[in-house]
């Protein structure tokens, strides 16, 4: 990766305190292909599980020092994290400032630990969904496993009780309802990248399918 991982941490940390902003991805905040919308499409398989807050368990695994099982309780006693960020769906709609609340993914990476194998992270949810990226694109300083937008708890129609966000890529990678996070040493494809989605899901190159 471009910068290490200290580097990368020391970045969010100012950014935290407010001393620092994310870096520009573009100059055109528009991805080619994308137009702009103020409302917020729901777009899912089908299925949209109903999972009560007692019963909601996030299991981080793999390729770690130490994997984890967080219950909703837990999960909120780690270090709270807001950001606000851009959101691009691959269905050629994107949504300007969407204010995300939760827990940073690098919050959930001092927690675990990975190893120096690790290089790509797998997420599973609720629905059957899956996902997958790179590690380095999860080691940025606007990635969270977010509960709130716009300070109201995610609705079940868009991903509640927790999705995750990654907002320079296409919204795909980022799973809805999510239920787990495993770090591997090897890429594995998710539910639309075997079915033909790009595997690195870049907006600003159009990179929407393999």
């Amino acid at each position: 990766m471009g910068d290490t991982l200290t580097e990368r941490k020391e970045r969010w940390a100012r950014k935290q305190a407010g001393k620092e902003k994310s870096p520009v991805r573009s100059h055109d905040r528009l991805p080619p292909g994308q137009h702009l919308t103020n409302g917020f499409p729901v777009l899912d398989l089908g299925v949209q599980p109903v999972v009560k807050l007692p019963d909601w368990r996030l299991e981080i695994r793999g390729l770690v020092e130490n994997p984890v099982t967080l219950s909703w309780e837990e999960f909120h006693a780690l270090m709270p994290f807001e950001d606000v960020s851009d959101f691009h769906c691959v269905t050629t709609w994107s949504k300007y400032d969407c204010r995300w609340s939760g827990v940073a993914f690098f919050t959930l990476v001092d927690l675990v630990r990975p190893r120096p194998e690790a290089r790509f992270v797998y997420f599973t949810s609720y629905d059957g969904y899956s996902t997958n990226t790179a590690l380095e694109n999860c080691l940025d300083d606007d990635v969270l496993v977010a509960t709130q937008f716009d300070g109201k708890p995610i609705t079940k129609d868009h991903g509640g009780p927790a999705r995750v966000i990654i907002p320079k890529l296409y919204a795909w990678k980022g799973a809805k309802f999510v239920r787990t996070v495993e770090f591997l040493a090897e890429d594995k494809p998710g539910f639309w990248e075997v079915r033909g989605y790009s595997n690195t899901a870049d907006p600003w190159t159009d990179d929407r399918f393999a």
